[in-house]
């Protein structure tokens, strides 16, 4: 569906426009890293060495502390993807010069390597690169960009791999002795819940927030379980006695719901967000559901 410009009860469509160079587009995504993707920036141009001779686009942090990789392309191009996962097996190798880039940038940061992202942004996608996706067992997000006459830019996430995301316990070799390592999932986070009422109350709030759109995405962590569509805009933090729940809202609405909630813009916590509700013993969970919705809609949902 094309874009309209509305004057005087009239649509005029807007045109599109290709970047002169691959360049601007990576900049304009770069400088605005926390606003599309909340990811925190570390590098651009990564040198990843004589031997692989390449440079990666555009390094990152997610919000989740995972690496993530982002390519672009002006043009339609298989390359793309290809690049993309040549960078991807680079990493996978090459942790300590990617921790190094982090340091040097943003400090020490806990790396999460359990999730590499690699985004891939470009104005459209072969069939062939789409069906390759689909099939491989990689954390690849395809995203298609826009960009129109009159200033505006467009990102439209056309491919992520769920299926990757989800956790599973696993066994990983360690010292030469297999020990199970845990992976999270949300049950394991439900039950440190410590009454049936509360473990209830979260699968509610759980199943209202997947179904406010088939883009939302369950990321079970260590200490909470975050929902997210191009970021997060929610999360929820199990404790034996509450369900913790981190929004995103803007300084009007911490304001308005100051007296149901508080305000962490300032104070350390897990995840993301700057407001937390708390759900106890007969709280109203239609209140947690706005502020959910609410949050939903910040981020873009």
């Amino acid at each position: 569906m094309p874009l309209f410009n509305k004057e005087n009860g009239v649509l005029n469509v807007v045109k599109q426009k290709n970047f002169p160079l691959e360049r601007e587009l990576q900049q304009l995504v770069e400088n605005n890293l926390e606003e599309i993707f909340n990811c925190k920036f570390v590098a651009s141009e990564f040198y990843t060495g004589s031997i692989h001779s390449g440079r990666i686009d555009t390094i990152a942090i997610s919000e989740d502390n995972n690496p993530v990789i982002i390519e672009y392309k002006k043009e339609e191009s298989s390359s793309l993807l290809n690049q993309s996962l040549y960078y991807l097996s680079w990493l996978e190798d090459h942790k300590g010069d990617f921790q190094i880039a982090v340091n040097n940038q943003l400090g020490y940061i806990d790396i999460d390597w359990s999730n590499i992202r690699v985004i891939c942004i470009a104005p459209g996608y072969k069939k062939y690169d789409l069906h390759a996706v689909k099939v491989m067992n990689k954390s690849i997000e395809l995203w298609k960009y826009k960009n129109f006459e009159n200033g505006m830019f467009n990102l439209e996430e056309i491919f992520i791999n769920k299926e990757n995301n989800k956790c599973k316990d696993k066994v990983i070799r360690i010292d030469e002795k297999e020990k199970e390592t845990p992976v999270w999932t949300y049950e394991r986070i439900a039950d440190k819940l410590g009454s049936i009422n509360l473990k209830e109350a979260f699968q509610n709030i759980r199943d209202y927030t997947i179904n406010l759109s088939e883009e939302v995405e369950e990321v079970p962590k260590k200490h909470y379980v975050a929902y997210k569509i191009a970021k997060n805009f929610t999360s929820l933090e199990c404790q034996k006695k509450r369900i913790i729940i981190n929004l995103k809202l803007t300084v009007n609405e911490l304001e308005k719901w100051k007296e149901v909630g508080r305000d962490v813009t300032n104070i350390g916590h897990y995840s993301s967000g700057n407001f937390q509700f708390y759900i106890t013993e007969g709280k109203d969970l239609e209140i947690a559901e706005e502020l959910i919705k609410i949050s939903f809609e910040n981020v873009g949902g």
